[in-house]
């Protein structure tokens, strides 16, 4: 049953998980601007993936937190908590009239967070035959395993008598920062004109983990067949590092194999580096994460890798795409061969 909710003219949504479900959230905001076309639409998101959306046309203010989590070495946890403290008050003399909790699945730290802003309705999806009294709109979540994450976000619409239109996901790269990265370029051997592949090698699930040795010699059978260059992308930092585990090790050791090959190392100290090198990329080989959806918000063709995860609920979305998962549910099961194909 639809809403009744008079004038919209603020709205906030809340989406304050991982890089890949923000983006997921992209068609949802696409719809609430072709609906609310004059309406005041603010984002609440986290530092850790602010800067996927900093660039997005149909949003007027990014708002972020940093979660304890994610807090730099130069931040103490009280300073982090003051500050969220400090944003959540601003936000609640925005006076907004709704508030959406984005997503598939209900979080109660998000409606905490929104709770606290005191937006005049606020509609979220709530667990199966439970009563969430914050909720002024609830739906249902749904346990239909075969439905993608952006169509369980935009179910939400129902609830405010919008028949949602089927659009892609949508990112933009900060123009700044593509254009710091081609005049980094322009010192190395690479050609903006030939047929450029994005490797993305780094994943955090163990079971999305495609050995080093299969992607090299994937670069190696796709150069002769193609004679196409690569930007090589990786979580940054040591693998050891307790918080923040990365690549470095092993891009190393990929471009020491490859270096009579055009393989070009992308540095990606922050979000906005990954994503700027993304859109320079004509297709983008990688596992299910982050990085895939950041290709398929930048319109990319992928050839992607999924191991112990929902294929149906978190594929790339509204681009051309191939998916790749054994039956063992282990992304180094794949063969180089079927990579290749």
């Amino acid at each position: 049953m639809a809403t009744q909710l008079g004038n919209i003219s603020r709205i906030l949504i809340v989406r304050r998980d991982n890089i890949g479900d923000l983006i997921c959230t992209t068609p949802l905001i696409r719809n609430l601007r072709l609906q609310y076309p004059d309406a005041i639409i603010d984002l609440l998101v986290n530092s850790y993936n602010q800067q996927t959306v900093e660039q997005h046309s149909d949003i007027d203010h990014v708002y972020a937190y940093t979660k304890a989590k994610h807090r730099g070495n130069d931040q103490s946890l009280l300073g982090v908590y003051w500050q969220r403290i400090l944003l959540m008050l601003k936000l609640r003399r925005k006076q907004y009239d709704l508030a959406v909790l984005a997503g598939g699945a209900f979080s109660h730290h998000a409606l905490k967070l929104v709770s606290s802003i005191k937006p005049k309705t606020i509609l979220s999806t709530v667990p199966k035959d439970k009563t969430i009294a914050q909720v002024t709109y609830p739906l249902p979540e749904s346990d239909d395993t075969s439905m993608h994450e952006v169509e369980r976000s935009l179910r939400l619409l129902n609830l405010l008598d919008i028949k949602p239109e089927t659009v892609p996901l949508s990112i933009q790269a900060n123009p700044s920062t593509v254009a710091k990265l081609k005049a980094s370029l322009q010192t190395t051997e690479y050609q903006p004109s030939h047929l450029t592949i994005g490797i993305h090698i780094s994943t955090r699930k163990p079971s999305q983990r495609w050995p080093e040795n299969n992607f090299i010699e994937l670069i190696q059978a796709l150069h002769k067949q193609y004679h196409c260059q690569f930007l090589l992308f990786w979580a940054p930092g040591d693998k050891d590092n307790p918080r923040h585990p990365g690549d470095d090790q092993k891009a190393k050791y990929m471009l020491e194999q490859l270096d009579a090959l055009p393989v070009f190392p992308i540095h990606t100290s922050e979000l906005r580096e990954l994503i700027a090198g993304v859109s320079l990329c004509d297709q983008f080989i990688c596992s299910d994460g982050g990085a895939m959806h950041i290709a398929a918000g930048l319109g990319k063709p992928i050839v992607c890798f999924f191991g112990d995860s929902n294929a149906a609920q978190w594929h790339p979305w509204g681009v051309p795409y191939q998916l790749l998962q054994p039956d063992s549910k282990e992304v180094s099961d794949i063969s180089i061969d079927d990579a290749l194909e």
